[in-house]
């Protein structure tokens, strides 16, 4: 399984906006995307502006190419995309261990 992690960068005076239209492109367009696990979304208390997406994916191809490269990612970014102060960070991670 690999971590997709988007640091996100909005004007915090959207925040309730943006919170909605983030919920509903994941729930929308990325939940049914090939290999798409599920997700988290976290704010970020000391910078009101940041937000945190963590989406799971069974490869990193679903990802990069499934999704990335399918018109589901043009929906996706006409959902989020016009709340971005400037395009969000994204990397891939690999499990390396946790917690039971």
């Amino acid at each position: 399984m690999i971590l997709e992690v988007a640091d996100i960068e909005i004007d915090p005076a959207k925040q309730k906006e943006f919170e909605e239209a983030i919920l509903r492109g994941i729930q929308t367009v990325i939940s049914k995307a090939k290999g798409f696990q599920g997700f988290k979304v976290n704010h970020s208390q000391e910078s009101p502006g940041r937000y945190l997406l963590m989406n799971y994916w069974d490869t990193l191809e679903n990802h990069t190419v499934d999704f990335r490269q399918s018109p589901d990612f043009a929906e996706w970014r006409s959902i989020v995309g016009p709340f971005f102060l400037k395009p969000p960070v994204v990397e891939h991670f690999d499990l390396v261990g946790k917690s039971a």
